[in-house]
């Protein structure tokens, strides 16, 4: 028999994350059926969304997210032991999957193989290979669709995604300009990654920064936070300006009661005739395999670079969350079971 350990929800989040909110508990797996294989975790993901999805799934749950696992034990043929694999079943250290039926409480993609990337580490699915380097690569193309000479600014750009967003924005030919929340992140985002800016949002007036780095206005903004960042960019903006909202982290803690009035939006909205929309990287489930390619051939070819912030130990899930949600990660936040 196999012991399984989970972080199940004993509480819905109320504000920031609390640690009482989740348990840790033990469970002994059964057999496998005909069909069914019991992969480890190896390298569990940490993301934004899981503040916000959780509230949709009832107290006892298992706290939501994707990990690599490694096939330890088979009774399907087309899943071999020691293949590895990525699947949505959270944060589990073992779990038994049946490909056929969904056998796990929640299931935002099937599970699938992984084609061995010889140098590069597997942890890549979860980042630059994986969600996160998906919703860069179809969020700025199929919504900001963005033209070479054009500018871009980005919110959360120390993130895996935003960071992953401007890479891609240099390599079309864009002016990118980042928007971070430490001098660490903005000197990374610069002198690494090849960002022609980066401004610190916690120090100083950021719309006087922000003018000054792009005195001519914006382009494109790839919207990460909400809140009060996200209304300056949007003044800013040139005429038929576009924006891609993939998330308001700004607001992830906030009681929806006590949230601040909300900016008026509208008359820079009409006035520049913006075009502002939200997106799900499912939308684009259909052609997966399509950027997770190009993004390795980005990765090879040396022009998408990439962070991880690793903690090692699958006890530690719940403070490496929290650090993730309080931007204490550069690039991609991942437990290492």
């Amino acid at each position: 028999m196999i012991k399984a350990r989970k972080f199940i929800v004993l509480k819905h989040f109320n504000g920031k994350p609390k640690k009482s909110d989740l348990q840790l508990i033990e469970e002994e797996l059964p057999s496998l059926q005909n069909g069914e294989f019991l992969i480890e975790a190896e390298y569990l993901s940490l993301d934004p969304y899981m503040r916000v999805y959780m509230l949709r799934y009832p107290i006892g749950s298992t706290m939501i997210g994707s990990q690599v696992g490694k096939i330890i034990e088979s009774k399907n043929p087309n899943f071999p032991v020691g293949k590895k694999i990525i699947a949505d079943v959270g944060w589990r250290s073992h779990t038994i999957i049946n490909p056929f039926r969904c056998n796990v409480e929640y299931e935002f993609r099937k599970p699938r193989l992984l084609p061995d990337i010889q140098d590069l580490p597997m942890s890549l699915y979860l980042g630059v290979l994986g969600m996160p380097g998906n919703t860069a690569y179809f969020g700025l193309l199929e919504i900001c669709k963005p033209k070479k000479g054009e500018t871009l600014v980005i919110s959360g750009a120390g993130g895996a995604v935003g960071s992953h967003v401007g890479q891609i924005g240099k390599i079309l030919g864009l002016t990118v300009v980042g928007i971070a929340g430490s001098d660490e992140k903005c000197k990374w985002l610069v002198k690494e990654l090849g960002f022609d800016h980066a401004v610190n949002y916690k120090e100083g007036n950021l719309d006087v920064a922000l003018r000054k780095a792009v005195p001519k206005g914006i382009d494109c903004y790839f919207d990460n936070v909400g809140g009060d960042i996200s209304s300056i960019v949007m003044y800013q903006m040139k005429l038929n300006g576009r924006v891609a909202v993939c998330g308001s982290i700004s607001s992830y803690h906030a009681d929806a009661s006590s949230l601040p009035k909300a900016t008026i939006l509208q008359p820079t909205m009409v006035f520049n005739e913006l075009k502002v929309e939200g997106f799900l990287v499912s939308r684009w489930d259909n052609r997966w395999n399509e950027g997770i390619e190009k993004n390795l051939q980005w990765v090879r070819e040396k022009k998408i670079r990439y962070r991880e912030t690793v903690v090692k130990g699958f006890d530690n899930m719940f403070d490496a969350f929290v650090d993730m949600l309080e931007g204490k990660n550069i690039g991609k936040a991942i437990v290492q079971a």
